[in-house]
């Protein structure tokens, strides 16, 4: 894949909560495709974020596509709260379900586009049962649960093991998106290796300029 053929999608958890329609007008004047909504419910990751009233009132002020990753226990019962608030997408966590078929359809039934993730110490074998039925797998480069920190050696290993896989299983439809310590500096080395979708939090909102470093990413 080309470098200009990948997709931002700025996390709004590293904006300024009192002022996220200006992190909005950032993601639109940069061109990010994408907006990122990191939901945590301080049970499966320790810290507490979005619920869908958030998603709700982002819609209105934006046609981007809003990515939801849930990052909760027992994720179907946030499934339908987050599609009628807005969310064009909606990840969830492969260690987080007791019945992932089960989430993956209801997601579906939403008319949703479906995602699973997995956090770093869970191996790619855990969701290649569920492949054929997702449309991304989110490879999070860091252990989830908190912005700003830096990127896990050998998540560049893992995203090309993944892109692998899925060439071998005539998966190439399915979209690879990477979470976690994404920054400009290796931002070309993840596409390389097969990200599609890069998700930057600190490294888009924690700049002077947010819109110009969107267009910074697009321009490696």
């Amino acid at each position: 894949m080309t470098s200009n053929s990948f997709k931002l999608a700025p996390s709004i958890l590293s904006a300024d909560f009192g002022d996220l329609r200006t992190a909005l007008g950032y993601c639109k004047d940069g061109g990010a495709h994408w907006i990122h909504i990191d939901v945590m419910d301080n049970q499966f990751v320790p810290n507490l974020t979005i619920g869908p009233p958030v998603v709700q009132s982002l819609r209105p002020y934006t046609e981007k596509f809003l990515d939801v990753h849930m990052m909760v226990i027992e994720p179907e019962k946030l499934v339908e709260p987050f599609a009628r608030a807005g969310a064009d997408g909606i990840t969830f966590h492969i260690e987080a379900a007791n019945d992932p078929p089960a989430v993956i359809d209801l997601i579906r039934s939403n008319g949703k586009q479906v995602g699973i993730s997995l956090k770093p110490g869970t191996p790619l074998s855990a969701i290649e049962p569920h492949l054929e039925k997702v449309d991304l797998v989110l490879i999070m480069s860091v252990d989830p649960g908190f912005g700003g920190q830096g990127y896990l050696p050998g998540s560049t290993a893992r995203i090309a093991e993944l892109k692998a896989r899925l060439d071998e299983l005539c998966l190439d439809r399915v979209i690879i998106e990477v979470d976690g310590g994404v920054k400009l500096n290796n931002a070309r080395e993840i596409i390389s290796a097969g990200g599609d979708v890069l998700v930057a939090g600190s490294a888009v909102f924690g700049t002077q300029d947010p819109t110009q470093t969107i267009k910074d990413f697009y321009a490696i």
